[in-house]
């Protein structure tokens, strides 16, 4: 599953396809959006540069994800299509 944990403009500026956004900068809705996701799944987080997904996988660890994946780089390192809102 991949999480987009930038805010909603710059989701909607281009994101990953099938990415589901989790603005980080919105703590209350973050961490309820983390607290509802499947614990037995795998997620792979990014932001702009990588430092908010960063942080957002350090919190899903604490929330018992163990399988998180951060993208180092973020999207301005990403190589691939994006998909536009």
């Amino acid at each position: 599953i991949i999480l987009d944990v930038r805010t909603n403009e710059e989701y909607n500026d281009g994101h990953l396809t099938d990415a589901k956004l989790l603005d980080i900068r919105n703590p209350v809705k973050f961490i309820e959006g983390i607290s509802a996701l499947d614990k037995s799944k795998s997620y792979y987080v990014y932001c702009r540069s990588g430092v908010r997904s960063a942080q957002a996988c350090q919190l899903l660890n604490q929330k018992g994800i163990s399988n998180c994946y951060n993208l180092l780089g973020g999207i301005i390192e990403w190589k691939g299509e994006l998909t536009s809102k």
